[in-house]
């Protein structure tokens, strides 16, 4: 499967189901750089010419965002919107909609923090 700037949102719902499915069914939404795409809820493709705010802003910058839209059918709810780059070219985006009011963010950066590790240096045991 080859995704290009210009795939349209048939053209990628296979992958975008298949993020959904690893997210546990987290609503997802997914676009090109040049073609709106898909918005992902419930195991369904409820709409494949989709387009976002969050989506919009990372398809002009490139950049990773994370934020609340003002606007659109996720208004008010927590997203986290990538790019996608191959040869350093922006080729699509892919969002997250986290419909925990964060607490699916949270857990995410709490599993990364590293615990502390106590030693008892005199026997060289960890415990």
């Amino acid at each position: 499967m080859n995704i290009t700037p210009s795939a349209s949102g048939k053209e990628i719902a296979p992958i975008a189901m298949a993020f959904h499915e690893l997210i546990n069914k987290l609503p997802l939404t997914m676009r090109t750089k040049n073609s709106y795409g898909v918005r992902v809820e419930d195991g369904v493709i409820v709409d494949y010419n989709y387009t976002g705010p969050v989506l919009e802003r990372v398809i002009k910058t490139g950049k990773t965002c994370r934020g609340v839209p003002k606007s659109g059918p996720y208004q008010g709810i927590p997203v986290v919107v990538v790019p996608v780059k191959e040869n350093n070219e922006l080729v699509c985006v892919i969002g997250i909609v986290d419909i925990t009011k964060g607490i699916f963010s949270d857990l995410v950066e709490i599993s990364r923090r590293p615990e502390p590790v106590e030693t008892d240096t005199s026997k060289g045991e960890f415990y």
